[in-house]
């Protein structure tokens, strides 16, 4: 499969992480790192104390998840196509309310939200807020590991949700559609790939899943001027193809297939997002609650 990871100095001119602003004027600005991990806290070694578990950055390689009927579910390779990524300040909570889904959440069960045509609009509402069309990109996950994709300045602030959308390009999509499509047609109509094996047999599943994502921090992020604040967004592949504990051949997620619409909600509700400065993989406000280190 062609590797389609570009190196982090090349999606920082790419993809910028952006903020709304309350308009009130400059508060100072500080950095903010996002990572992406597929790796669960309970699977992660724990970092020395006071150091960032830096070696975990570069980690990765096939997931292997099975059940209680004997079914082996083998991961090689997830590509997720992204855009609109953004930050939402505490002190704009009508910032585009209007149009907001909410479809998954770090304190409470996410809800199924909408998996429909609802991709464009976050930037078509409400425009008080600042927002940069950014991407889409091309995201080839870090199986097992934690890879920090990107790096932009946001004003200092308080913030309490990462918003960003799994988008789905099309041939007759807007510029930024097109230039992406330019350089991989082979995703035209599909936000997701992934490559693997079921049982022995080699699959490759695509989704044509179109959402906003809104992931609520708990407590929210605070931003300072002049510091550096670093959130991971991770993705729980182990529940994407299952139902009720027992794992679902991918064949039969595809598009009209009998699990198609369990195999996308799975996915909507698999993300969560929490402050990392530490880079180990768990919540720097809740670890220790679930298995991780104290």
């Amino acid at each position: 499969m062609q590797n389609h990871r570009a190196m982090p100095c090349v999606i920082l001119a790419t993809f910028a992480l952006v903020a709304c602003t309350d308009g009130a004027g400059p508060r100072g600005a500080g950095k903010v790192s996002l990572a992406l991990s597929t790796a669960q806290p309970s699977t992660l070694p724990s970092a020395p104390t006071g150091q960032a578990l830096s070696a975990s950055l570069q980690a990765g390689g096939p997931e292997t998840f099975s059940d209680a009927s004997n079914n082996t579910l083998a991961i090689t390779s997830v590509e997720l196509v992204l855009r609109k990524v953004e930050l939402k300040p505490v002190e704009r909570d009508a910032c585009n309310e209007s149009s907001q889904i909410t479809v998954a959440t770090v304190a409470t069960p996410a809800s199924d939200g909408n998996d429909g045509n609802k991709g464009n609009e976050m930037n078509e509402a409400d425009g008080e807020c600042d927002e940069l069309e950014a991407g889409p990109i091309l995201v080839d996950l870090p199986l097992g590991g934690i890879e920090r994709m990107f790096e932009a300045t946001v004003p200092a602030g308080t913030y309490d949700e990462l918003r960003f959308q799994i988008h789905k390009p099309s041939d007759n999509g807007d510029a930024a559609d097109q230039a992406f499509l330019t350089a991989h047609p082979d995703f035209a109509g599909i936000s997701i790939r992934m490559e693997g094996t079921f049982n022995g047999a080699a699959f490759t599943y695509t989704s044509a899943l179109d959402v906003d994502q809104e992931l609520r921090f708990n407590p929210p992020i605070e931003v300072t001027a002049g510091t550096s604040a670093k959130l991971t967004v991770s993705l729980d592949l182990s529940g994407w193809f299952r139902n009720s504990g027992t794992l679902v051949d991918p064949a039969t997620a595809a598009e009209g297939g009998a699990n198609e619409d369990l195999v996308r909600h799975n996915i909507i509700r698999s993300f969560q997002a929490f402050k990392d400065n530490n880079e180990d993989g768990r919540d720097d406000d809740h670890e220790g609650e679930d298995g991780g280190h104290p």
